[in-house]
């Protein structure tokens, strides 16, 4: 099975866990086992790295790359890693990294549904289970296809968009990425059909969707940041803004303490800081990475350390 995978980020993310040879590390997407490879191959004995990925894919490659390493490749999204870990016998941990979005992989394999480039089923599933794209376009209301549109694509041109696939799937249901692609342009006016592929945002808001992508991340950064050590550390690799917002607000409110009004003589409420930045501003790609691995472009990377 080809399963590229270019590791954005990797000196940053290596750096920024500051790996102990001897510890243990969660790769939470581990696809490829691009950044998880490099991990394992610093740890000694006593250390571990254990990856965990919804995609079946991912998991057979991974297990396959890691091989003869101080590593285990678990079957299952990263919002269960509390379960994962259990099932190992493992309390806490060293650190953990999230690399988000949609893996090269499934971009670059035709039949999983991703691409608006090539023709396929209609798809979109990381766990190859479950609610697809199809399901979704051909069988939710017209209102829900214009939220989804806005809220995880910001599409401006949802309620168009929305409105042609109603009237597309009223003839006949849309089966393949390429019949839902021509349906988006031409709903989009041809103006902007000229700046970017009018087909980028709304495809985004259906893979979202689809994979439930915002709420796995806000239940997978609790479970990441619960399993740390204290000085344990939460890497995290954003490829859109939406995502990176979620990521922020959350790593804010584990670093705010004291929640009492500013009037107030002395704190009672006692509240103190969870976690502290390691860096103040997302780590973004240097320009060698960013010539020679496109993906990069729109990579962030955010470290919090557990207090």
């Amino acid at each position: 099975m080809e399963f590229e995978h270019v590791p954005v980020l990797l000196t940053e993310v290596l750096d920024g866990l500051d790996i102990r040879p001897d510890g243990i590390y969660v790769d939470g997407t581990v696809g490829g086992a691009g950044h998880s490879r490099q991990i394992a191959s610093r740890l000694t004995e006593g250390g571990l790295l254990i990856g965990l990925d919804r995609d079946p894919d991912a998991v057979a490659v991974a297990t396959e790359r890691l091989a003869g390493m101080p590593a285990k490749v678990i079957h299952c999204n990263y919002s269960e890693m509390r379960s994962a870990l259990d099932s190992l016998g493992i309390g806490c941990v060293d650190g953990v990294l999230l690399d988000l979005g949609v893996s090269s992989h499934q971009l670059d394999e035709a039949e999983r549904g991703f691409s608006y480039h090539q023709d396929a089923p209609l798809d979109m599933r990381m766990s190859q289970q479950g609610l697809s794209a199809r399901d979704i376009v051909n069988t939710w209301d017209q209102g829900e296809i214009t939220r989804i549109l806005w809220e995880y694509g910001e599409e401006k041109f949802a309620p168009k968009i929305a409105a042609a696939i109603v009237r597309a799937r009223e003839t006949a249901p849309i089966e393949t990425t390429l019949e839902l692609a021509e349906l988006i342009r031409n709903a989009v006016p041809q103006k902007f059909r000229r700046e970017k592929n009018p087909c980028k945002k709304s495809f985004q808001a259906i893979r979202i969707a689809v994979n439930d992508e915002f709420g796995h991340l806000r239940a997978g950064l609790e479970a990441a940041f619960d399993a740390l050590k204290p000085g344990g550390r939460l890497a995290v690799i954003t490829f859109h803004s939406l995502e990176d917002r979620i990521v922020k607000q959350q790593f804010a409110a584990w670093c705010s303490g004291c929640t009492c009004p500013p009037d107030f003589p002395q704190c009672v409420c006692g509240k103190k800081p969870k976690g502290k930045l390691v860096n103040r501003k997302p780590i973004v790609a240097a320009d060698t990475e960013l010539a020679e691995n496109r993906r990069s472009h729109s990579a962030k990377l955010r470290l919090i350390e557990r207090s």
